[in-house]
C-alpha cells in the first residue's frame, strides 16, 4: 500500500471527502498521467486519471467503477485489482448499457437514467466517472432544455441520497464530473451545492516529476552503462528543465530521446527539442573567430560607447558559451537593458548584435512600447482570452517567438508601457514562458531580450516638473552613477516593481552622452554614407570643398542634445534637401560630378554648387 502522506494534495482532498460529499467535479490538469506507488520501493505505475483515481478509491473501499463520455457511452474502466470479467457480469444485473467490447453508446438522456440508478444502489459502493463531462453541454451558461432537465435531475439527486453504512464508515455511490475548466458545467449546478466538492488537478509538481523521471531516465540510451550515483544529476537536470510540463510531456521527451538516438547525458537538448520543436540550434552556429573580433566591428556603427560595446558583447559570449548560469530553469539566454539620452545608439546596438549573431540586422523582433501604454493592451502582446474580439488571431509577441525561437527581442521605450505589461515581462525574465490567450506556452528561453529607455537623463523636479538629471557637461561616471541611481528610483518606488531589475541584474548598460570628437566621428560616416548613396542611385559624384564641409559641420553639430539622430536630421535638412534641389535642377547626366563650394543658410538651406 503507498504511503498516504506522499500522495498529490489533490487526491487526498478527494479521499477525505468521500463520506462528505456525493458528486465531485474534478478540472484542470485531467488529461495527463499520474504516477501511483502502491509500495514505497515499488516503481511508479503511470496512469491515465480515471484508472488512478479508481484505484485510489478502491482502496479507500469503492467496490466497483463504471465510467461514461459522450463519444463511447458507458465503459469499464482498468482498474488495479478489479477483474473486468466480474465487473461486466454485475454491471449487466444492474441493466447498464457496457458490452464486452469495453465501450457501448448511449446518449446522455440514457446516461442520467443510468446515473439514477447507480447512485442509488444499496450495495457494495459504485463510483461513476462522467468523462469529457464539459461535451455535454454546449453553452454552460445557457443549456437548452434538456440539458437544463437532466443536469437538474442530477442536482436533486445529489441532495436526495444519503450516506449509508458499509463496514463501520459512511459510503455514498460518487460521481466524479470530469471536465476541463471551472466553469464547464452549470454555475447552479456547482456553485453553492453542500453535496458537491470541486477538486482542481493541478500540473506535476516536482516532486511528481521526480517520481517518474528515474524510470524515464532510465530507459534513455548510455543510462545503462552508468551507475545510480551518475545518473543522478541527469535525472535531476531533467526534473528541473521539465518546470511547467506535464508527465505526458515528460514521456514524450523519453521517446525523442531514443527516436533521435540522444544520450542521458543530453536530456536538456532533448527537453529544448520538444519545447521548441526544432532539431537546428543557432546560437550552436554562431561563428566564435568572428565573436572574437566582434568588438572592432561593433565600434564601426556604435561610436563613442565603448564601455557599453564592451558589456553587451560580454553577455553575448556568455550567452554562446552556456555561462548564463540559468539555463536549465529556461530563462532567456540573456538580457540587456540599455539607459540613456536619445540618439546615442541603443536601437543601433541592438540591430548590430542582431546582425553578429544571426547575420541579419533586420531578424529582430522589435516593439515599440509607447504603443502598449493602455491598461488592456497587453493584450496585443499575448492575445485575447477566449471570448473576446480577436482571440483567434493570437498575440503579437507570442506569435513572433513560437515563429522564430531563436531571435533578439527588442522592446525599445520599454518606460512607456503600461505597468501590468512589466508583469508579463517579468515572468519571460523568471521562467523564460508566456501563456498566450488562447492557453498554449511560449518558450522564450533561446531568446536575448533587450530594453531600451531614455529613463534617468530627466527626474520629477519638486513641483512636479521634468527637469534634467545629467547633461552633457558631467563625466560618464557620473551620468552613470545618476542615471541608475535614478532607475532604481523609478521601479521600486513608482512601479513598485523592484523584482524586475532584480531578475535584470548588473546587466544595465548606460550610454554616454555624445560628446564632440565621437560626433565629428558621426558626422563624417554619416557624409560619406550619403555621398555614396547619391553615387549608386543617380551615377553622379559629389565633391564638397573643405569650407563647405566644415559649414555644413558647423550646422550639424551645433546642438548634440538629439545625438547621433539629431546630426542625421540636420544633414537631411542642411545636406540632403537642398542636395536633391541641385541634382534635379542641373538634370545632371550620369558620369558627371557636382563640385559644392559652399554652405549658405537661409529660410532654407541653400547650396553653392557648380557642374563638372
Amino acid at each position: 500500500m503507498s504511503d498516504v502522506t506522499s500522495k498529490p494534495r489533490w487526491i487526498r482532498d478527494l479521499v477525505r471527502f468521500l463520506p462528505l460529499r456525493s458528486q465531485f467535479v474534478l478540472s484542470g490538469n485531467v488529461r495527463d498521467q499520474y504516477p501511483l506507488k502502491l509500495a514505497p520501493a515499488a516503481p511508479a505505475h503511470v496512469l491515465p486519471l480515471v484508472t488512478y483515481v479508481a484505484t485510489e478509491l478502491r482502496q479507500a473501499g469503492v467496490g466497483h467503477f463504471i465510467a461514461y463520455d459522450p463519444a463511447q457511452g458507458f465503459s469499464l474502466p482498468t482498474v488495479i485489482g478489479v477483474d473486468r470479467k466480474t465487473e461486466l457480469e454485475f454491471f449487466m444485473k444492474l441493466e447498464v448499457p457496457v458490452s464486452e467490447t469495453g465501450a457501448s453508446p448511449a446518449s446522455p438522456e440514457r446516461f442520467f437514467e443510468v446515473l439514477e440508478r447507480i447512485v442509488r444502489w444499496p450495495g457494495d459502493p459504485i463510483a461513476v466517472f462522467a468523462d469529457f463531462a464539459s461535451r455535454l453541454l454546449l453553452r454552460p451558461d445557457l443549456p437548452t432544455e434538456t440539458e437544463q432537465r437532466l443536469f437538474t435531475r442530477a442536482l436533486v439527486l445529489a441532495h436526495a441520497i444519503q450516506p449509508r453504512p458499509i463496514g463501520g464508515l459512511p459510503f455514498y455511490n460518487p460521481v466524479m464530473w470530469i471536465t476541463d475548466k471551472e466553469g464547464d458545467l452549470p454555475d447552479w449546478f456547482v456553485v453553492g451545492n453542500p453535496r458537491l466538492r470541486q477538486i482542481a488537478v493541478p500540473k506535476p509538481d516536482h516532486v511528481v516529476r521526480r517520481t517518474v523521471a528515474d524510470s524515464l531516465a532510465r530507459s534513455l540510451p548510455g543510462a545503462g552503462d552508468l551507475s545510480e550515483e551518475a545518473c543522478a544529476p541527469h535525472v535531476r537536470s531533467f526534473v528541473e528543465s521539465t518546470e511547467g510540463l506535464l508527465i505526458i510531456d515528460m514521456a514524450a521527451i523519453a521517446q525523442l530521446s531514443r527516436s533521435e538516438g540522444l544520450r542521458l547525458g543530453d536530456v536538456e537538448e532533448a527537453v529544448r527539442r520538444y519545447k521548441l520543436g526544432v532539431t537546428e540550434d543557432p546560437w550552436r552556429r554562431i561563428d566564435r573567430q568572428k565573436l572574437r573580433g566582434a568588438e572592432g566591428f561593433v565600434r564601426k556603427r556604435v561610436k563613442g560607447q565603448a564601455h557599453a560595446v564592451t558589456h553587451m558583447l560580454d553577455i553575448i559570449k556568455r550567452a554562446v558559451a552556456g555561462f548564463s548560469g540559468a539555463r536549465s530553469g529556461g530563462r532567456p539566454r540573456g538580457v540587456a537593458f540599455l539607459a540613456g539620452p536619445t540618439g546615442v545608439g541603443k536601437t543601433e546596438l541592438a540591430k548590430t548584435i542582431t546582425s553578429l549573431l544571426f547575420g541579419d540586422e533586420s531578424a529582430y523582433i522589435r516593439f515599440d512600447m509607447s504603443e502598449f501604454s493602455a491598461e488592456h493592451s497587453d493584450q496585443r502582446l499575448i492575445g485575447a482570452p477566449p471570448g473576446y474580439v480577436g482571440y483567434d488571431v493570437g498575440g503579437e509577441l507570442t506569435n513572433a517567438v513560437r515563429q522564430r525561437p531563436f531571435s533578439v527581442v527588442l522592446f525599445d521605450e520599454i518606460e512607456k508601457a503600461h505597468p501590468r505589461i512589466l508583469d508579463k515581462f517579468l515572468q519571460v525574465l523568471d521562467d523564460g514562458v508566456l501563456t498566450s490567450g488562447r492557453g498554449e506556452r511560449v518558450y522564450f528561453s533561446e531568446t536575448f531580450i533587450v530594453f531600451t529607455s531614455n529613463l534617468g537623463i530627466y527626474r520629477t523636479g519638486p513641483e512636479g516638473e521634468r527637469v534634467p538629471n545629467v547633461s552633457p557637461g558631467n563625466a560618464l561616471e557620473v551620468v552613470r552613477d545618476k542615471v541608475r541611481a535614478e532607475i532604481e528610483r523609478h521601479f521600486k518606488l513608482e512601479l513598485g516593481r523592484p523584482e524586475i531589475l532584480n531578475r535584470i541584474g548588473e546587466n544595465v548598460i548606460v550610454f554616454d552622452f555624445i560628446r564632440e570628437d565621437v560626433a565629428n566621428e558621426i558626422f563624417a560616416s554619416m557624409l560619406a554614407d550619403i555621398l555614396s548613396t547619391v553615387r549608386a542611385s543617380q551615377q553622379v559624384d559629389v565633391e564638397l570643398a573643405a569650407e563647405a564641409e566644415a559649414q555644413l559641420r558647423a550646422l550639424c553639430l551645433a546642438d548634440l542634445s538629439n545625438g547621433g539622430r539629431g546630426i542625421r536630421n540636420q544633414l537631411e535638412a542642411n545636406f540632403v534637401n537642398p542636395l536633391a534641389r541641385v541634382v534635379f535642377d542641373a538634370d545632371a547626366a550620369p558620369g558627371s560630378r557636382i563640385h559644392i563650394r559652399g554652405v549658405e543658410r537661409g529660410t532654407t538651406t541653400g547650396l553653392d554648387w557648380r557642374l563638372a
